[in-house]
């Protein structure tokens, strides 16, 4: 199945009090690589999340973001220091009591005191976080295939319709071909009896030049291997693997063909038509540059 390198996914859920934010982009590019933006605490899910994008994508520069918030603070504990406290309060009781000064201390005023409270994170489970992390991230991935399909049927459809294109102007220079081959006759033919003067020429002389010319100018073998490779390009197009490369590889074959078809061409609708080919199978190039 065709698929697009480019693509975009994405899913948001909250599992076991955390909200899981999870976004997969793409862009091409000859290989696969991965790029991840994750919280600082959470940077030993990038190698899983890496494997799991993996096997589902073969090519594309690959980004996956990734945002975790704890929604009921199951992972903070916070502490009091009460030596500190303690130690806060009896000086400021000090100085109340010896400058003669109101004492007003409140709850509020703990909250100043330098080192008061402990806030720690909690050890938490990486395996119970891992497995939500990888529910969102494969929801995700899900949507981002789809996307890539949908893209991948839509460049299909385009590619199938200038190949059908190209078979057609292919077919018609196979009809002006042999008529290249006649005409040169009667040229050569007017031409032998203008310079001679005379009416009788030669005509297995003409037939053997002709037959010298067609030789050199026929384009039978690259037509036969133009429609080869028509053929095959449609059946890469039906397989279900992955078949960029193999596509690229037959693209530059199709203009290896128009290019030396051309190089042969003494008729000049046969040129027009060549550059024509050669226009299509360019467009067909830049869409498999975009194929997984």
């Amino acid at each position: 199945m065709i698929r697009s390198m480019t693509g975009f996914g994405r899913e948001h859920r909250i599992i076991g009090g955390r909200e899981i934010l999870v976004e997969i982009r793409s862009v091409n590019s000859r290989y696969y690589e991965f790029i991840s933006k994750l919280p600082r605490s959470y940077m030993y899910l990038e190698e899983k999340l890496k494997t799991l994008l993996k096997g589902q994508i073969s090519r594309g520069k690959v980004e996956l973001s990734l945002s975790i918030c704890n929604v009921e603070g199951r992972e903070t504990q916070v502490t009091v220091n009460p030596t500190v406290v303690e130690g806060y309060v009896t000086a400021l009781r000090g100085i109340s009591e010896r400058y003669r000064l109101k004492d007003d201390l409140a709850l509020s005023n703990v909250f100043q005191m330098t080192d008061a409270f402990n806030v720690m994170r909690a050890e938490v489970d990486e395996e119970e976080i891992w497995q939500a992390v990888s529910e969102v991230a494969a929801a995700a991935l899900d949507k981002f295939v789809a996307m890539r399909e949908t893209e991948g049927a839509k460049m299909k459809a385009d590619i199938l319709e200038k190949l059908a294109n190209v078979e057609e102007m292919v077919k018609q220079a196979e009809i002006y071909s042999p008529e290249n081959v006649v005409l040169y006759r009667e040229k050569l033919m007017a031409k032998m009896q203008e310079v001679l003067g005379s009416a009788h020429v030669d005509e297995s002389r003409i037939l053997l030049e002709a037959a010298i010319f067609s030789e050199k100018t026929a384009i039978d073998e690259e037509t036969v291997r133009l429609h080869s490779h028509i053929h095959q390009f449609r059946e890469m197009l039906d397989k279900e693997d992955i078949v960029g490369r193999k596509l690229d590889f037959l693209v530059q074959e199709l203009n290896r063909e128009a290019n030396t078809m051309g190089s042969k061409a003494q008729d000049i609708r046969i040129t027009r038509l060549v550059v024509d080919i050669k226009s299509e199978i360019e467009k067909i190039r830049e869409q498999i540059q975009n194929i997984e």
